[in-house]
């Protein structure tokens, strides 16, 4: 599988949880089937905005085998595989089954801030070990932790299972290096819903959102527009939609797409801790956008 099957528009899926803060199955097949019906191109589970880090591994085991049953190969899974302990990560690989999961998606390491060499090393270890591609996730204004232009395409010429990456780091300079000197066959996808178009319109290859959990055909089309040239259709989806996209995040993520979600009747507004959801005010202002598009 190269960069051709995540062209496109992939959602990173929330888990949905009940009162209680268990699993609500019946609305992750609610909300997957929504994302499906309105065109998206793959889906990522277990990614930040699935509150992976909140999961435990059977929990996550039971959201992966469950979306899988669901989705039944209509569009291709992207699964959340990554953290900053390297042995622990290639070993949780080793004894996954991978049979009906077509890539990883997997963080740059926080915490514990490693050197470009340590980045380097790590992905490499990831990738050598996974039997799927292998999708790089450079998000430092989650982990402190900078995935630089020279590493992420150090990786991209050096190892054949890595197939794109996410950025997400807001530094157009540097992804505009990436997408410049990257291998043809190498994908450069948007992390930041806000910054879909102008990254396509610079040569990326797509977006990993978290917006089109509640609006999926709008943002598709978007994309789909932007892809192919037609900046003007694309441009009034995205100016439809950025008033949202802003309150979304404007309190936290996935906090704000979960009560968007709610708002369309298609899951709870709950999250685990150390999150909260979002201020009635808040609330009340989305429910008013929403209403508006």
């Amino acid at each position: 599988m190269s960069q051709t099957e995540f062209l496109g528009t992939g959602v990173a899926v929330i888990t949905p949880f009940r009162e209680d803060e268990s699993i609500d199955f019946k609305s992750i097949e609610k909300i997957l089937e929504h994302i499906i019906s309105n065109g998206v191109e793959y889906v990522v589970v277990l990614g930040t905005t699935g509150e992976s880090v909140t999961l435990s591994k059977d929990e996550k085991k039971a959201v992966v085998n469950f979306a899988i049953d669901i989705i039944n190969k209509r569009i291709p899974i992207v699964v959340g595989i990554g953290g900053n302990n390297t042995q622990e990560i290639t070993s949780y690989i080793q004894s996954n089954d991978f049979n009906g999961i077509d890539a990883i998606l997997s963080v740059a390491p926080y915490y514990n801030k490693p050197s470009q060499r340590g980045l380097y090393l790590h992905f490499k270890s990831i990738a050598t070990i996974s039997p799927v591609p292998v999708i790089l996730y450079n998000v430092p204004g989650r982990t402190s932790s900078n995935l630089s232009a020279e590493t992420t395409l150090k990786l991209a010429r050096e190892i054949k299972n890595i197939v794109a990456i996410k950025e997400a780091s807001g530094n157009m300079e540097q992804i505009m290096q990436i997408i410049k000197n990257k291998p043809k066959s190498f994908g450069v996808i948007s992390g930041d819903d806000m910054l879909t178009l102008p990254m396509i319109a610079i040569g990326g290859s797509g977006v990993i959102s978290v917006v089109a959990n509640a609006y999926p055909q709008q943002y598709s089309d978007m994309v789909r527009f932007a892809l192919a040239g037609d900046i003007k259709k694309a441009s009034e989806l995205h100016y439809k939609l950025i008033d949202i996209i802003q309150a979304l995040f404007a309190e936290g993520s996935p906090s704000g797409i979960k009560a968007a979600l709610e708002i369309l009747n298609l899951a709870k507004n709950n999250v685990r801790l150390p999150l909260v959801p979002v201020s009635k005010e808040h609330y009340n202002k989305m429910t008013a956008l929403m209403k508006s598009v």
